[in-house]
């Protein structure tokens, strides 16, 4: 049996690929976006999440904390995030779930019993199981486990990735993923390497091995605003993109700001606040530039 560490399993999910899905979010991720929607999947390590507008300030935490990494400012809890040890037990005494933590040891049964519960939604709807994250390959032992349950149970699995690990890694699993989400950020190396932290040599070098492969396919494309939607990127990406066999679809998903109050729970700087999404004329004149390529392009869902 292996153990991984999640930070969510979301029932019911209708975007992360085809039918009704059951998400394993998978905790830690070697980029770190600036416009990541779940930045609390990005620390491999557990998180200490505090929701300021569900405080009460009862100040309960304060005296169960055994760090001493908690105080009473204002009105609201302080976090000394450098004494926390994750012990949770600030949260366990917390009356509005103000205080919660962000990741949990499980193993490959534990999951496997929350699929379970699924699977006759999977049977009506052509559904499944998609592994995302955060970044599933981070944790190859794990995620290769549980799609080996899945292919026992003949589940379909999905795996939403960023692309960004070893050819190794991929070749352990690629037989056992019915379908790849795979996200392209940005085809220009300083940028992407600016707002992801890394380059985009290996991520479009295993796209380019999963097509090879003739691996199933479906591309996203996150449209952020001055940092990727330009006419230059979106012409190398349509060219990239059209010159493999396997892709099935692309999905635009343009930026939104939901996540920054998450940024905030986690005591963290959002870079992006001053950015707006993108007007629907936008995604549309982007959506044409791709269909040029003859490509199947959507916007939104996956």
């Amino acid at each position: 049996m292996k153990m991984g560490r999640v930070f969510n399993i979301e029932k019911y999910a209708i975007h992360d690929g085809p039918g009704i899905r059951t998400t394993v979010f998978f905790k830690g991720c070697p980029l770190h976006c600036w416009w990541c929607h779940n930045p609390e999947g990005q620390n491999p390590e557990n998180e200490l999440i505090y929701r300021e507008s569900r405080c009460i300030g009862c100040g309960a935490c304060v005296e169960k904390c055994p760090n001493k990494a908690l105080s009473l400012s204002s009105g609201h809890v302080a976090v000394n995030r450098k004494s926390c040890i994750m012990c949770g037990a600030c949260a366990s005494v917390c009356p509005t779930e103000a205080l919660s933590i962000a990741g949990k040891e499980m193993s490959t049964a534990g999951v496997i019993s929350e699929i379970e519960r699924d699977m006759p939604f999977y049977e009506e709807s052509e559904g499944g199981v998609t592994f995302s994250g955060g970044e599933p390959l981070l944790q190859p032992d794990f995620l290769e486990a549980l799609l080996n349950e899945c292919k026992d149970r003949d589940v379909h699995t999905t795996l939403d990735t960023s692309g960004y690990a070893s050819r190794s890694v991929f070749d352990r699993v690629k037989s056992k993923v019915d379908l790849f989400l795979y996200d392209i950020k940005s085809m220009n190396k300083a940028k992407h390497r600016r707002f992801t932290g890394v380059s985009n040599h290996l991520i479009l070098t295993n796209l380019q091995r999963l097509a090879k492969d003739r691996c199933d396919v479906a591309i996203s494309i996150p449209i952020i605003p001055r940092i990727n939607d330009d006419q230059e990127n979106i012409r190398r990406a349509g060219e990239f993109i059209s010159s493999m066999q396997n892709v099935e679809y692309v999905s635009l998903l343009p930026y939104h700001d939901a996540g920054i109050e998450k940024y905030k729970n986690l005591g963290r700087l959002y870079r992006l606040r001053q950015l707006k999404p993108p007007s629907n004329l936008e995604i549309n004149m982007i959506r044409e530039k791709l269909e040029a390529f003859g490509l199947n392009v959507r916007i939104g869902g996956r």
